[in-house]
């Protein structure tokens, strides 16, 4: 596995960075090395992903009105 060296963080950031990891109960190092994973991992399938997750959010099945009989437009 390689190494990467951060310079420069800002104070404000390591804090940060040191209360989320632990709110996930692991060290700094792993809680930056699973930012970074989720920052750049593609899921697999996008759109089914997506799909997915906008199915969870909305609940219980979405159910559309009976449409009506067109109208007819007079653009006259």
């Amino acid at each position: 596995m390689a190494t990467l060296t951060l310079r420069n963080v800002p104070e404000a950031t390591r804090r940060a960075l040191k209360k989320r990891a632990a709110k996930h109960n692991r060290s700094m190092e792993a809680e930056a090395r699973a930012i970074l994973d989720s920052a750049v991992r593609t899921p697999a399938n996008f759109i089914d992903d997506w799909l997915n997750t906008a199915e969870d959010l909305r609940g219980d099945e979405l159910e559309l009105p009976e449409r009506s009989a067109s109208r007819e437009v007079d653009l006259a």
